[in-house]
């Protein structure tokens, strides 16, 4: 382990522990903003808001909701040998997920601002006996003084993409002194496993990509059959988990798919569902029908776009829709999870931007699993297609599905590689 902290981390801890006094006004901020939970804001400085209860406990931290949902697979596991999980999480979306899905014994609680005194109150309550971190939520406080207390820290599903690896490469002693602290670091791809050793991961293994693993995501009978009975006979497309600039490309393939497909629908899912007046005013603009799902609006005969500007609900609309465009691809943001609907059965194509999902992309992209396009014109192209030939679209989807299929197992490698680990909890958990 590196002892001897750089002097960007030290400059980030005195910096961090001078504006701790501050701290009440951004988590005001962010509070009017909706970014915070105010009944549970003490947790966010590191007091607890349950108590720790006896025993061995398995931290788990994950940025936000698709590294909490890639985590479940481990939690139920976990959970089912007796051992009491922490989930941290830092969004609002991804507490009111951990409240639908973690299972019993588990306790969800939102991370400390990485401010060295709240994160000693956060490890002080907790005691956590080893700490798993999803992907890449990398807080230096945080990793530090856990290291410090001789907490192992393993990294899981960890993933660095081009990007973010060019810019480590910048600060190599930083990044160093993290990875450093890291008993060992599994990761999803070899792409990654050679990206964290050139960063100064000391310990690496390949284990796959855990959201490959995850349970389909959860739904509402009822509403299922609701929505189903509005969009019978219609042809549909979805649109999820968009991004600014990415509505008007979307509404704009409407426009023109509608003279080929006159009772076409377009349900429309923001991945920030607060942009649902924006978004609607742009429908609006653009001469189209819209409901919102937000206004307990169904679509009727006359709706062109459907609005599903609510959370939580993407395990309804994909089982209703056979096919869906991904978000956050036309635009340069990254691409969003292609393996939720394609799980349903839904025919997937993306855009050019998909970096934070590269491999899986790659793989789906190469067995026709999923279906690429460049821009708003290509986006029409492939629509016009896949709605028009029925057997194109069941095409795409089972190639998608057996692209996931054969992806799967990376829960049962990643507890493979915990195993010492975990016993090591036991053992100590027997003596007490």
């Amino acid at each position: 382990m590196v002892e001897r902290l750089p002097f960007t981390f030290a400059a980030y801890r005195l910096a961090t522990r001078t504006v701790t006094p501050l701290a009440p006004l951004l988590l005001s901020h962010r509070l009017r903003r909706g970014k915070e939970d105010p009944v549970r804001l003490s947790e966010r400085r590191g007091i607890a808001g349950k108590p720790r209860g006896e025993g061995p406990l398995v931290w788990i931290h994950g940025a936000s909701v698709g590294e909490l949902i890639a985590a479940l697979p481990l939690v139920e596991s976990l959970t089912g040998r007796g051992l009491a999980v922490l989930v941290t999480s830092g969004t609002v979306t991804s507490a009111k997920v951990a409240a639908e899905r973690l299972p019993e014994g588990a306790i969800h609680q939102f991370v400390p601002l990485d401010a060295p005194h709240y994160v000693r109150r956060f490890l002080d309550h907790w005691r956590p006996d080893l700490g798993l971190f999803v992907e890449s939520d990398l807080w230096p406080n945080l990793i530090v003084s856990s290291a410090a207390r001789k907490i192992p820290l393993i990294l899981v599903n960890g993933r660095l993409s081009e990007r973010s690896f060019a810019k480590w490469q910048k600060a190599p002693s930083s990044i160093e002194a993290l990875l450093s602290r890291f008993d060992l670091c599994l990761v999803r791809s070899t792409e990654d496993s050679e990206r964290f050793g050139a960063l100064g991961a000391p310990r690496l293994g390949v284990t796959g990509n855990l959201k490959l693993d995850g349970p389909p995501l959860p739904f509402d009978a009822g509403k299922l059959a609701v929505l189903r009975r509005a969009l019978s006979g219609r042809p549909v497309v979805v649109a999820a988990s968009t991004h600014p600039g990415e509505e008007v490309a979307v509404l704009e393939a409407h426009r023109q798919l509608r003279a080929d497909f006159p009772r076409l629908l377009t349900v429309l899912v923001p991945r920030h569902p607060e942009r649902g007046e924006e978004i609607a005013a742009l429908a609006a603009a653009a001469r189209l029908e819209v409901a919102r799902r937000s206004q307990n609006a169904l679509p009727n005969a006359a709706t062109e776009i459907y609005l599903a500007d609510t959370l939580g609900e993407l395990g309804v609309i994909f089982r209703a829709a056979p096919l869906v465009f991904m978000g956050g691809s036309l635009v340069p943001h990254g691409g969003q999870n292609p393996i939720e609907p394609i799980k349903l059965g839904a025919a997937v194509l993306h855009g050019p931007h998909v970096h934070n999902f590269a491999d899986i992309y790659a793989d789906l992209d190469h067995a026709g699993g999923a279906l690429p396009v460049a821009d708003t014109e290509g986006l029409v192209a492939a629509l016009r297609t896949l709605l028009g030939e029925d057997a194109a679209r069941v095409r795409l989807a089972r190639a998608g599905t057996r692209v996931v299929q054969n992806l799967a197992g990376a829960v049962e490698r990643t507890l493979s590689a915990l195993e010492p680990y975990l016993a090591q909890i036991h053992l100590r958990g027997s003596r007490t």
